[in-house]
């Protein structure tokens, strides 16, 4: 089985998104890495990242929408799945790892 890429997206890259970049770093055959979509993120969407990765996971539809709107052209043959997790954890929380378990971790498998 090849190793896929997989993107996490949430707004500023600092509590959802570097949350299941870690979690699902040691996942046999994954290649994970996450960014935000804001301007203040802590590591800002490029359209690298975008090319990069064949599955895209954004925490909410607004994320889905602002990526849809700054890297249409870049998103032809991407999977892009809206977790619906909202932004009310902290970086690591359990109840956030559960959440990402039971929400990304079936389509991951």
């Amino acid at each position: 089985m090849s190793t896929r890429h997989v993107l996490f997206l949430c707004s500023r890259n600092r509590l959802r998104s570097p949350t299941a970049e870690q979690v699902f770093r040691e996942w046999p055959q994954l290649e994970v890495d996450s960014a935000g979509l804001s301007s203040d993120a802590d590591t800002p969407l490029s359209a690298e990242q975008v090319d990069w990765a064949e599955m895209i996971m954004v925490m909410e539809p607004a994320h889905r929408r602002r990526l849809q709107s700054r890297f249409a052209r870049h998103l032809h043959g991407k999977r892009v799945v809206v977790l619906g997790i909202p932004d009310d954890y902290d970086f690591m929380q359990p109840e956030l790892i559960e959440l990402l378990l039971k929400k990304a971790g079936p389509l991951l498998r």
